[in-house]
């Protein structure tokens, strides 16, 4: 109570000019703030935020998303230079009430993508697509792969993931080229939406994260129950022959074929079977027993997938992009269904992979 008492005082003093005690008995401060506290962002024993408690820093690289601190040393909102963290930052400390409000934050317009793109954004969504914009893009994966055969299994390769919930990335979509993006492919850049709803703030509550009511879509998305019925296009986009499902199961299905068609090549072209393991680290794994599944004993850091090619390669970065990113359906799903779509066309062109019916927008 003591920590949820002194971030109430802080929000207080910046949004209301009366005494902390009558602000916080006639003020929404404390209910916000309660809020946070059962948020991601206030959780502070998640993974997120106690991974380094064993070496009692948060490094310069990790902190600015997973420290309190680290954020405002990365703004300059703590005195110091903008755009980098000086120093490790302390264990224990979430993204809180002064991490976002602050004037360096609010300020905040520039963001940079891992890509190198700048893009401007005039909104509150600016502060949280510093983190939520991944940490690797279709140039890091070109990069590694510059020179190599498509299908020749490369030693020097390792899986390049992303990095978790690239929202940001997926909204600018091919302006920041935050998935892997086929040469030769245009790709849809920025999800326009309605203007009351075309920030991270208007359709995410800021304090616990969650998505606005359904009840305020169905004015325009009208039949849809839930958010992931509303429904873009009348393409059957997946070939499935459903043209009502809402555009999340379109792009869910690409997904699942995409996860299929990988190990498909992986077997059957470069004789060396993978399996994905959406929760253990590095994600794909030797399939030693070639059940298309990475068992208890095989999803373990010693068994990781080693035998990447670049085509391979530029699929399963994809498969994770959309895989850790779940609301790509709302926030590009243009973009999301061409990055699948591309994918596959890529290891069809080596592996007997079924496109029969699938439309790419």
């Amino acid at each position: 109570m003591l920590y949820a008492r002194t971030f109430i005082s802080l929000i207080s003093m910046m949004f209301v000019a009366v005494p902390v005690a009558q602000a916080q008995e006639t003020s929404p401060v404390t209910a916000i703030v309660e809020s946070w506290m059962t948020s991601p962002h206030g959780d502070r024993k998640s993974e997120a935020f106690v991974h380094w408690n064993k070496d009692g820093a948060v490094p310069e690289d990790c902190a600015t998303c997973h420290s309190g601190p680290g954020m405002l040393d990365f703004l300059g909102a703590d005195g110091s230079a903008a755009g980098k963290v000086d120093a490790p930052a302390p264990t224990g400390s979430p993204v809180d009430c002064v991490t976002c409000h602050n004037q360096a934050a609010h300020d905040l317009q520039q963001i940079t993508f891992p890509s190198g793109e700048v893009m401007t954004e005039a909104s509150p969504s600016a502060i949280c697509m510093v983190c939520h914009q991944g940490r690797e893009s279709s140039d890091s994966v070109n990069a590694a792969i510059a020179g190599a055969e498509d299908d020749t299994i490369n030693g020097d390769l390792g899986f390049i993931n992303v990095h978790y919930a690239a929202s940001g990335a997926t909204l600018f979509g091919g302006a920041v080229r935050g998935g892997y993006q086929y040469e030769g492919k245009t790709y849809a850049e920025r999800f326009a939406h309605v203007p009351d709803f075309n920030t991270c703030t208007t359709c995410h509550d800021p304090h616990t994260t969650k998505v606005v009511a359904i009840d305020q879509c169905v004015a325009c998305h009208k039949g849809a129950e839930t958010m992931r019925d509303i429904r873009i296009t009348p393409a059957d986009i997946d070939g499935d022959g459903d043209a009502k499902e809402g555009i999340s199961a379109e792009i869910s299905t690409l997904h699942e074929k995409l996860g299929e068609a990988i190990q498909l090549y992986a077997k059957d072209v470069i004789g060396k079977p993978v399996a994905y393991d959406a929760h253990a680290y590095p994600y794909f794994f030797n399939d030693l027993n070639g059940n298309g599944t990475a068992d208890p004993d095989e999803a373990k850091f010693p068994n990781s997938y080693k035998s990447w090619t670049p085509r391979l390669l530029r699929a399963a970065y994809n498969y994770q992009f959309l895989a850790k990113e779940p609301g790509a359906y709302a926030h590009n799903p243009r973009y999301a269904i061409q990055l699948a779509y591309d994918s596959l066309e890529d290891l069809s062109s080596k592996a007997e992979i079924d496109m029969a019916g699938m439309t790419r927008p």
